[in-house]
């Protein structure tokens, strides 16, 4: 009986007929994995590139005039969501707000400000400005825009299925390019 049992271990090990199935079956979670997770990188690394992009074109578009108007904002703002397409945005918030940098003590506060699905800063609110460009007396165009990405696919560690949202943003300060400030006379006067 010995024998006749070492004699199938023996012819066992040598059998080779089942290898590949085998290393099939144990790469292929790991191979899926690697496929979905380079798939949720890459988009959101598209996603943070469309969120940069849109605080610039926001920024950018207000500061070309010398004066603005409610509809200008609006269409800016319109504007700000169609950067993001294919991807959903509702979960976009933006806010443009014009700052001025105090001659004395450069420090930089809002002037005014409208917000989309977000609130607007408050007049004379205080703001980090890079020190590039504390100019003393002058002002800027700041965007801020914020986009709470939602992954396809999460789970947690008990392998139940999560949806974790993970907050994109981007900031960007431009110059008005027409005139020293850009007017927006139907916003809140900010002494």
């Amino acid at each position: 009986m010995l024998k006749f049992l070492r004699d199938h271990v023996l012819r066992l090990s040598v059998d080779s007929r089942g290898v590949a199935a085998v290393e099939f079956v144990m790469l292929v979670p790991l191979m899926l994995m690697v496929f979905f997770g380079t798939i949720q990188i890459s988009t959101v690394v598209a996603v943070d590139r469309k969120v940069t992009l849109t605080a610039r074109t926001l920024s950018d578009l207000i500061s070309q005039v010398p004066g603005i108007t409610d509809t200008d904002i609006s269409n800016a703002f319109a504007a700000s969501l169609a950067i993001l397409s294919p991807y959903p945005n509702t979960q976009l918030q933006s806010k443009i707000s014009q700052v001025y940098i105090d001659p004395t003590t450069l420090v930089a506060k809002v002037k005014w400000s409208k917000a989309s699905n977000a609130t607007a800063r408050t007049c004379n609110e205080v703001v980090t400005v890079p020190t590039a460009l504390q100019v003393a007396g002058t002002y800027l165009i700041m965007s801020e825009v914020t986009y709470n990405y939602q992954p396809i696919v999460g789970y947690d560690i008990k392998l139940n299925f999560v949806s974790p949202t993970y907050p994109l943003s981007a900031s960007m300060f431009t110059r008005p390019r027409q005139s020293v400030l850009v007017a927006y006379p139907t916003a809140p006067a900010c002494p």
